[in-house]
């Protein structure tokens, strides 16, 4: 099956459609669907959406957009959160989290601070509990890279990743998967379609940010979940292989990057054991 190890499938754009959405993209082959939070107030969004959608499991965090009006509450909040839903099945990592450096209010010196120590503590918090995070690496990945280095989650995801092939190699050397979404789909994004065709596949998971990075067959429209297996597509082509190749081995990485999920997408597979 094809894993979308990122999608907002909570986002206001989906309106009442996203249970609907979902199903849509399990029709197209997507049998899972890794929905990461964004702030305190949508906690319980995510978790109560991916318990009602067959194809859905989550990730907790505070993505460093929200983390100007978060307070050090909400990261106590999040490590009891995630400490009580550690027997939920369907909670797969910490995310999204990171630092963003290309928003100018989010570079100042105050909120770099800021949002560096949110990074470090919720790094902590998945550390301590043996998850996997999705890391938001905007402008920012040698900075996410030296926190990583030092606090040493288990594993994780650099999502959206868009940097060198020299820090790419630095992140899957401290055991991360790298995600590219659909801005690799674009003829013009030199440097990621040359990352995604030339870095080990075993690196590579899918992931569609949706509603937001649409591929270029779409863009500017919403994206979707359902995009994911044309963007595995692109992949294929980029790297001169077959889809079917793509999906088995994609789907493999996001496992591997998410160990949680192995029982759920074994629980799809065989809806009946």
């Amino acid at each position: 099956m094809w894993i979308d190890t990122h999608c907002h499938l909570d986002a206001h754009e989906f309106g009442a459609e996203s249970a609907d959405t979902a199903r849509r993209a399990a029709e197209q082959g997507v049998g899972m669907i890794v929905i990461p939070a964004v702030a305190r107030d949508n906690f319980d969004v995510v978790r109560r959406l991916a318990a009602d959608v067959p194809n859905a499991s989550y990730a907790l965090g505070i993505h460093p957009i929200y983390v100007p009006q978060a307070l050090d509450a909400d990261l106590a909040e999040l490590r009891r959160q995630v400490e009580a839903s550690l027997d939920d099945p369907r909670l797969v990592a910490i995310g999204e989290i990171g630092l963003d450096f290309f928003i100018p209010m989010l570079c100042e010196p105050a909120m770099r601070d800021k949002q560096e120590r949110f990074l470090r503590e919720q790094l902590r918090i998945a550390r301590d509990f043996g998850l996997p995070v999705l890391t938001h690496v905007r402008r920012s990945q040698d900075q996410v890279l030296k926190h990583v280095r030092q606090i040493r989650p288990p594993a994780g995801i650099a999502h959206a990743f868009n940097g060198s092939f020299q820090q790419a190699r630095a992140f899957i050397d401290v055991g991360f998967h790298l995600g590219f979404g659909g801005a690799m789909t674009f003829t013009r994004a030199l440097q990621i379609r040359r990352l995604a065709a030339d870095l080990p596949l075993g690196a590579i998971v899918l992931e569609t940010d949706a509603p937001d990075i649409s591929p270029s067959w779409i863009h500017p429209g919403r994206n979707s979940p359902e995009q994911l297996p044309a963007i595995g597509g692109v992949l294929a082509e980029l790297r001169g292989i077959d889809a079917d190749a793509v999906r088995a081995a994609t789907h493999a990485n996001a496992l591997a990057a998410m160990p949680r999920l192995a029982a759920l997408v074994s629980r799809a597979s065989h809806p009946r054991a």
